[in-house]
């Protein structure tokens, strides 16, 4: 059932999500992080093409060595992306049952050395500026068939890159390339060998990375210049998969991680957690979003639940409490995580090409459950940016919708890859990641 509260605040004392001392201009205008600027899927300054295919509006289109479900993100002149790559050929990711169920079972222990790879890319025509191998080595456990060993998004602040590899490690390198420092974290243990997918979260000189497994899990602060530690937090929570946001509420940057047990607010200064709300339900996948005051938090496996989270009433346990807005427990997403765009927050159905729309603040349903017509399995998590939204889909068709109430199909796309890396939009260019191809997509 969905709760509305009855009334709503002003939020004067709420900023959205920013990068601390950095500038505002710059960070909205590339996209430094797997969901964008804001941490909600939007390009503020975009505009790329409503229509596109393997011989229309592709500026380039790059081989990705190895595989990788990880997005790029964007910076300048470069476009960054990591990888997985088998040191010897005829490996097992070679030799992969046709059926996709059968796939889904194949996790065994990895036996082949694999390097863990950084690329930076040239905007404009493709072409690798440097390549850098963070580690090379046996990973530990297996991985999801359908996953990577490289499902962890990179982030920068324009000055340096931050290549995450999860058990591998998180990597520095300056713009150039140069390492500059590297901090190992120890080795996951994932439920039924999924594999991991979380992102690091940078903000000001500080870098967040959410550890949740079948061992004791974490979330650590570390200083993003030195890579040394600031703080580290035991957490009694099992393996998700969810990217921590920070908020800044009141004056007060808040980490906001949602996960199966408990949803959570932990000062970024000190790690102490503010708040806390159970309500998800199993493997949490999606990021949370925010705007306005409001942080809203999804999950989709074994059951459905959305949850609207007001932070100006948000202390202590906020279960079943008035800091919770509004709340819904159908057709919400199991991997994508959600598009905020603007007051309208929307959704998928688990991984299905099913869309809900809502209002974000008040939690009315514009339209949904809509089935998108021409999508097969969704992993990407939806953007949006000059009025449209962006869904991709796992056969390489993408659908563009117009931005708003009314549900309105612009264009429907198809190229010669599969999508499970969300994509990036910069500019008039969006970039997508395929499994065999980084497309770059613009009109001029």
């Amino acid at each position: 059932m969905k709760k509305i509260a009855t009334s709503f605040v002003c939020f004067c004392l709420f900023s959205a999500l920013t990068w601390g001392d950095e500038s505002p201009k710059d960070f909205q205008k590339y996209w430094p992080t797997w969901r964008g600027p804001n941490a909600t899927g939007t390009a503020p300054h975009g505009n790329p093409p409503i229509e596109w295919n393997e011989n229309k509006n592709i500026r380039w289109k790059v081989n990705i060595p190895g595989k990788g479900s990880s997005s790029p993100i964007v910076w300048g002149e470069i476009v960054f992306v990591t990888t997985a790559i088998p040191v010897e050929q005829g490996a097992t990711e070679e030799a992969q049952p046709p059926d996709r169920r059968q796939r889904r079972r194949r996790r065994g222990q990895p036996t082949q050395v694999h390097k863990f790879d950084i690329l930076a890319i040239n905007r404009h025509d493709g072409k690798i500026r440097w390549q850098r191998t963070a580690d090379q080595q046996i990973p530990h456990e297996g991985t999801h068939a359908e996953a990577s060993w490289a499902s962890n998004s990179p982030i920068t602040d324009g000055e340096h890159v931050y290549a995450y590899f999860g058990s591998r490690g998180l990597y520095c390198y300056d713009m150039q390339g140069n390492e500059k420092w590297k901090k190992d974290l120890g080795n996951m243990r994932t439920r039924n060998s999924f594999g991991e997918g979380s992102s690091p979260t940078l903000y000001g000189d500080t870098i967040v990375i959410n550890w949740d497994h079948e061992g004791q899990s974490f979330i650590i602060a570390l200083d993003k210049k030195t890579g040394e530690e600031r703080w580290k937090i035991a957490r009694d929570e099992v393996t998700s998969w969810s990217t921590p946001i920070v908020v800044n509420h009141g004056g007060l940057p808040q980490v906001i991680a949602n996960a199966t047990g408990h949803t959570r607010g932990y000062d970024l200064a000190t790690g102490n957690v503010i708040w806390e709300s159970v309500g998800m339900v199993a493997n949490v996948i999606p990021s949370p979003v925010t705007a306005d005051g409001i942080v809203y938090v999804t999950s989709g496996h074994r059951g459905s639940a959305l949850q609207a989270i007001r932070l100006a009433d948000a202390k202590g346990d906020i279960t079943d409490s008035d800091a919770i807005v509004w709340e819904y427990d159908r057709d919400t997403p199991y991997v994508p995580s959600p598009l905020l765009y603007g007051n309208t927050l929307y959704f998928l159905k688990r991984n299905n090409p099913i869309l809900s729309c809502f209002n974000a603040k008040t939690g009315q349903a514009y339209y949904g459950p809509q089935r998108l017509e021409g999508l097969a399995e969704i992993y990407a998590s939806p953007v949006g940016a000059s009025n449209r939204v962006y869904l991709a889909d796992r056969d390489g068709n993408t659908l563009v919708i117009k931005h708003g109430a009314t549900f309105e199909v612009l264009a429907q796309n198809v190229l010669d890859d599969g999508f499970d890396a969300s994509p990036a939009i910069v500019d008039q260019e969006i970039y997508l990641r395929g499994r065999k191809y980084l497309y770059c997509i613009s009109s001029n």
